[in-house]
């Protein structure tokens, strides 16, 4: 007769190794996930206090350069900030350029020009950096996918996200270039509901 196997210790050691394996692939899959997520959704941190857009403020692109209306097609976009505090990450503003008839209610008309209209473009479900778009337009915030309608006055139209974008009056300056005539008609971010 044969030698009499224990299978007893070597299930115990296939059971560990496993259990290690899934471990490991768990986390594995979990970093891949936040890792991409980490570097689109950028949350707003609020170190600068005070209006972010006062009358008479420019607005800039991310190299300090001044808007003229020519800078968009329309259908276009680009992050745009105050010329008095270019770049920081408290004022990030989504700049959009429409025919002016594409343009319905609630938009504020009368903060349009030139077929143009500024959004802040920090969530306000959660302060992340509205950062992608759809085919048709719609703002989308890669955190939890709230969306938004640049026509329709950014407001709400899919995910979590309790209110729209606030929008920015803007103008055309006697100079040539967009500029912004007060600061955002509503809270910029989450809360202020």
């Amino acid at each position: 007769m044969g030698e009499k196997r224990d299978d007893s210790t070597d299930g115990w050691q296939r059971r560990e190794v496993a259990k290690a394996a899934l471990g490991v692939g768990g986390v594995s899959a979990a970093l891949a996930l936040a890792a991409p997520a980490t570097g689109l959704t950028k949350v707003l941190s609020r170190a600068f206090t005070g209006e972010v857009y006062t009358e008479g403020t420019y607005l800039v692109d991310e190299n300090g350069e001044r808007i003229r209306p020519t800078a968009l097609e329309f259908g276009e976009q680009i992050t745009v900030f105050p010329e008095t505090h270019p770049g920081v990450e408290d004022a990030p503003t989504l700049l959009v350029r429409y025919e002016e008839s594409a343009y319905g209610s609630p938009t504020e008309l009368a903060f349009t020009v030139n077929g143009y209209a500024a959004y802040s473009k920090v969530c306000t479900h959660a302060g992340c950096m509205v950062s992608e778009t759809e085919d048709d337009g719609t703002f989308v915030c890669p955190c939890h996918f709230a969306k938004f309608d640049p026509t329709k006055g950014a407001e709400v139209t899919g995910g979590p996200a309790p209110r729209a974008l606030p929008q920015l009056p803007i103008t055309l300056s006697s100079d040539g270039f967009l500029m912004a005539t007060e600061n955002f008609e509503g809270p910029i971010g989450p809360g202020g509901e």
